[in-house]
């Protein structure tokens, strides 16, 4: 492989560059999956999350689902809106604000996580099931290395 030149062999032994391919692969189903509930994949992260640790702050939420902070204002908001979280507190400016799931949210939480976990069957995803835990470890391992960084911490 030259510096300019590439061809179908340099782009297979590229992990990061597969881990775009899968992504594209299955992101349509994940946005079907998701949206037969009324949700995005962030939205269902943050019901997750919330289950899991309620009173969660907005910030700390985006932390956990990997999105800028700004970004979760209209996550929340939307959420907020359709009555699946609670924002406690008045807030305003400055004023962090504890979420927390409606039982409405927990109904629409529950019914989702029945659909992803069996999208995640492992042969639904093609593999066998030590395959699927592998894949699993290998990618929270990279998520670990690479959340928070910067750009400029990944160029070389």
């Amino acid at each position: 492989m030259g510096d300019d030149e590439w061809v179908s062999e340099d782009l297979a032994v590229l992990p990061a560059w597969a881990i775009v391919q899968a992504y594209h692969a299955l992101a349509r189903s994940l946005y079907e999956l998701f949206g037969r509930h009324g949700l995005t994949p962030v939205q269902f992260g943050v019901l997750a999350q919330l289950s899991d640790s309620p009173g969660l702050l907005q910030a700390e939420l985006a932390r956990r689902v990997l999105i800028r902070p700004q970004s979760m204002t209209g996550v929340i908001a939307d959420l907020a809106e359709r009555g699946l979280l609670l924002r406690q507190g008045p807030g305003g400016r400055g004023k962090p604000v504890p979420v927390r799931l409606t039982e409405e949210g927990r109904a629409v939480l529950k019914a989702a996580g029945v659909s992803i976990r069996k999208f995640n069957e492992p042969a639904v995803l093609g593999l066998e099931s030590y395959e699927a835990g592998m894949l699993n470890a290998l990618l929270h391992k990279l998520i670990a290395a690479h959340a928070g960084r910067t750009r400029s911490q990944d160029e070389p």
